[in-house]
């Protein structure tokens, strides 16, 4: 018989029969409280009506239009719908499926442009497992060990994670910027770099926003030094950080914009977006694919933008991000192995630490079980798995917050007990 890879492990002992909102149920009908949303893909729930509609008529009419033989009206007109959300000038979009698929035609799109070869990343930050993908993540050594020789051309800065160094968020911006100059004058010869990429709030790397300070200051590198700076918003995306774009907390300008995860609430769909200026400096035959775009996926992404307009996601993000953020700090306050707690809108984070402040996975690891036992569904993540985040869809009320929040008070009581 053919089973799955055994180098496959789940996060959580569920096997998931069908989902509603924020709860997904088991063949048994227990109901759990999913806080990962697919890893952030479920952006209005497991199964919106309003999605599941809009799939449903799709399917019925045309599956698969591939986009470079024939053209399909669901992609033109979302195509139409982002040019409303996406940055002013950001105009030209080309769709893949995966969140690797787009950083690796990003960096594609950067090396055409520009001429240069070299891509700057930062410390944390995760990218993707292909191996182009991989070659630009620094999040843990998991994702690109045993793989090597990997892209060359990878030149890798520190991001300014605060709370590792010991810092305030402007002293360790302060730090990071220096660095980076300093990274620059060493080992990064400016003349040879195409890009920055950086994700407004690392993802696998530990639930840290990116100060603004610190993207004002690759905004100001990259115009000094002829760079562009492409923004992996994969994860932040769609309204989850309370800003339809995570890089909407600063004021900085993206040359190139990732998306993927929550783009299409559960349907595999990826994007970049740039200025038409810029995406037509990509040489022919450099973007294409054959189910890039499809016409599912972009009915489903339609209909996402629908739910996220009319029922004010964006906001309800930030409103229940602060409500979410509230809590896990009352939480952390009563139990000190719980160093940190930060995070943007409903991209939440605690971080466990030992009494002299070193990770403390184990802590983790038992708040996520005892989470999971109760019906409490998170992932952990963090160099160290010593960080525990919490990804609600954006459809999540007051209530279920405080639902959470009670069942992780528990948790955390039982793990560091």
């Amino acid at each position: 018989m053919a089973q799955l890879s055994p180098v496959l492990k789940q996060a959580t002992p569920v096997l998931a029969e069908r989902g509603e909102g924020v709860y997904l149920y088991d063949k048994d009908d227990r109901r759990y409280l999913d806080f990962t949303a697919g890893i952030g893909v479920t952006s209005t729930g497991h199964c919106h009506p309003r999605v599941v509609e809009a799939a449903q008529r799709q399917v019925a009419t045309l599956i698969h239009g591939q986009y470079t033989t024939v053209m399909h009206e669901p992609l033109l007109r979302l195509t139409e719908r982002l040019g409303d959300v996406l940055p002013d000038g950001v105009d030209s979009l080309f769709y893949m499926n995966s969140g690797s698929e787009a950083v690796e035609a990003a960096v594609r799109l950067a090396r055409h442009a520009t001429g240069r070869q070299n891509i700057l990343v930062f410390q944390g930050g995760f990218h993707g497992r292909t191996m182009g993908a991989a070659a630009l993540t620094t999040a843990g050594t998991k994702f690109r060990a045993g793989l090597g020789p990997l892209m060359p051309g990878v030149v890798v800065a520190p991001f300014p994670t605060a709370y590792r160094y010991g810092w305030s968020e402007d002293e360790a911006t302060r730090f990071a910027l220096q660095e980076l100059d300093y990274v620059l004058a060493t080992s990064g010869a400016p003349k040879d770099i195409a890009a920055f990429i950086v994700e407004p709030v690392l993802g696998e790397g530990g639930y840290i926003p990116a100060p603004p300070a610190f993207l004002d200051g690759l905004r100001e590198r990259a115009d000094r030094h002829g760079f562009l700076l492409i923004v992996d918003e994969v994860q932040t995306g769609f309204g989850r950080t309370g800003r339809f774009w995570g890089h909407q907390h600063s004021g900085v300008r993206p040359d190139i914009l990732i998306t993927a995860k929550g783009l299409a609430s559960g349907f595999p769909l990826s994007a970049i977006a740039a200025p038409a200026a810029l995406m037509e400096r990509a040489w022919p035959g450099s973007q294409g694919g054959t189910y890039g775009g499809n016409a599912v996926a972009c009915a489903a992404a339609l209909a996402t933008l629908d739910v996220i307009q009319d029922e004010g996601l964006v906001e309800n993000a930030a409103k229940m991000g602060a409500r979410l953020q509230d809590g896990l700090r009352k939480v952390a306050a009563d139990h000190p192995a719980v160093g940190d707690v930060r995070g943007l809108g409903l991209m939440q984070a605690s971080e466990f630490t030992t009494p002299g402040g070193e990770p403390d996975p184990g802590a983790a690891q038992r708040a996520h079980k005892a989470a999971a036992d109760r019906g409490l569904l998170l992932l952990t993540c963090g160099a160290h798995g010593n960080v525990v985040r919490m990804i609600p869809a954006l459809v999540v009320d007051s209530g279920q917050i405080d639902e959470a929040l009670a069942l992780w008070r528990e948790a955390v009581t039982e793990a560091t007990a």
